[in-house]
């Protein structure tokens, strides 16, 4: 059993960026939708069930660590440009979506705004430590 506290090294990140003027209701939905694209683009990033000692089984998640960071507006935009041109995995989360109620009206509200107008208030990417570090750059570790 000697190790099994010893925090592994992935090769890979995963980590959520969210603008830091939003209410924390706001940060806590934001980050769990775009955490389930992740999850959904990439099932190798999900673990085994968990079952406790009664045998009770639960769903699997990721199998490493979710980092959450925040930054302004201009640091979203930064980011958002840095995962695109590094072609990362990438989901995203637009203040359009707050006022929508399901998914087709949220994939519309994201397909009627060009790339570079788009009102970023959170995103996920997964891929590389390095590149997703360098991604990052002036995002702070959310509190």
């Amino acid at each position: 059993m000697s190790g099994m506290n010893t925090p592994l090294r992935f090769a890979t990140k995963i980590a959520v960026l969210l603008r830091d003027d939003l209410p924390v209701w706001q940060r806590l939905n934001v980050t769990a939708f775009l955490v389930s694209g992740l999850g959904s683009a990439d099932p190798s990033l999900i673990g085994e069930p968990y079952a406790d000692a009664d045998d009770v089984t639960y769903l699997p998640m990721f199998g490493q660590p979710v980092l959450v960071f925040r930054g302004d507006r201009e640091t979203l935009t930064a980011a958002h440009g840095r995962a695109l041109a590094r072609q990362v995995r990438l989901a995203i989360f637009t203040a359009d979506l707050f006022a929508t109620g399901n998914d087709a009206d949220n994939r519309a509200a994201v397909r009627a705004v060009p790339t570079a107008k788009l009102d970023l208030v959170g995103l996920a990417v997964h891929g590389p430590r390095v590149a997703v570090d360098k991604i990052l750059k002036g995002a702070s570790m959310h509190p």
